[in-house]
């Protein structure tokens, strides 16, 4: 009995012994870059008295924007439809059909982003009734991503190393460190007037990444 009670009492103390103290910290950090891709949406919009009337007059106004723009960007331009809408336009009352609507939602890629605004004049002069979306991106985020990401691991050890230094600790072995989310944000101008080109200004790519890490304490 005695050894078996010796025997558990080392036993506890050496499970003690491996329990280290640890500490958690994150970090974040933002990487600001030029965009180099961009993404405009105009829409082409039509009515008729029939739902037939009002596709076909679309699918020409459509055709006629397609036209402008591979004028303009050349038989490779990169022009995909990501909308298309058809359907009766009621009263106010909602009981009787006044006529037909139908649209349709061109996305234009560019990776000249000197054409922007141009694009937009183009497809406005050539029958788009509005423009929607600009949005600008990098074609690939990896290496701003990977920037971020070191840097807010190193910002999420400085802090770990602050707690342990304020415990009279050090920081020991890493235990895990975690990605917890990146947000790629770009802020746009778009100006213009009817008499005056339209000018688009885009803003700096903000890559933004933020980590949690874990260590031991020594």
């Amino acid at each position: 009995m005695i050894k078996s009670t010796l025997a558990l009492l080392v036993f506890a103390c050496a499970a003690h012994a491996q329990v280290h103290a640890t500490v958690s910290a994150s970090g974040q950090a933002s990487i600001f870059v030029p965009p180099d891709q961009a993404k405009i949406d105009v829409t082409i919009s039509a009515t008729g008295p029939t739902a037939s009337a009002a596709s076909t007059k679309d699918a020409t106004q459509v055709t006629a924007v397609l036209g402008a723009l591979t004028k303009l960007l050349g038989a490779a331009a990169n022009i995909k439809t990501v909308n298309y809408f058809v359907g009766p336009v009621y009263n106010n009352s909602g009981q009787a059909i006044l006529n037909y609507s139908a649209s349709s939602t061109l996305e234009i890629t560019l990776t000249n982003l000197t054409l922007a605004g141009t694009v937009i004049d183009t497809a406005i002069g050539a029958g788009a009734t509005s423009v929607g979306d600009v949005q600008f991106s990098l074609q690939n985020s990896d290496n701003a991503h990977n920037q971020a990401l070191s840097a807010a691991t190193l910002q999420a050890m400085a802090h770990a190393s602050a707690m342990a230094t304020a415990l009279g600790r050090s920081v020991g072995v890493v235990i895990s460190v975690q990605e917890v989310g990146s947000t790629p944000i770009v802020v746009t101008g778009v100006s213009g007037a009817p008499s005056s080109a339209t000018t688009v200004v885009p803003g700096l790519l903000q890559v933004q990444v933020s980590v949690n890490l874990q260590a031991e304490l020594n």
